[in-house]
């Protein structure tokens, strides 16, 4: 599958999820945790590629970043 860029990132929601992450006073290690025990396998690597715009993020996995913060998903898309 050939990814494409937009604006030089893979995503558009990294500095949004970085910035819902701080403000919880969250860790990349802390967010990787909960995503796992929503049952999708996340490490802190893939949440520091995806808030560098380094990697794709999968619509069910905004679906879950969402949930935990508490926002809408089109909230992590501004």
């Amino acid at each position: 599958m050939k990814i494409y860029r937009y604006r030089g990132k893979c995503n558009v929601s990294g500095a949004n999820i970085r910035r819902l992450r701080e403000k919880a006073g969250l860790s990349q290690e802390q967010l990787a945790a909960k995503i796992q025990l929503m049952g999708v396998p996340m490490v802190q690597k893939a949440i520091s590629r995806i808030e560098t715009g380094e990697r794709v993020v999968a619509d069910y996995e905004l679906m879950l970043i969402a949930q935990i913060f508490g926002v809408d998903v089109k909230d992590l898309l501004d």
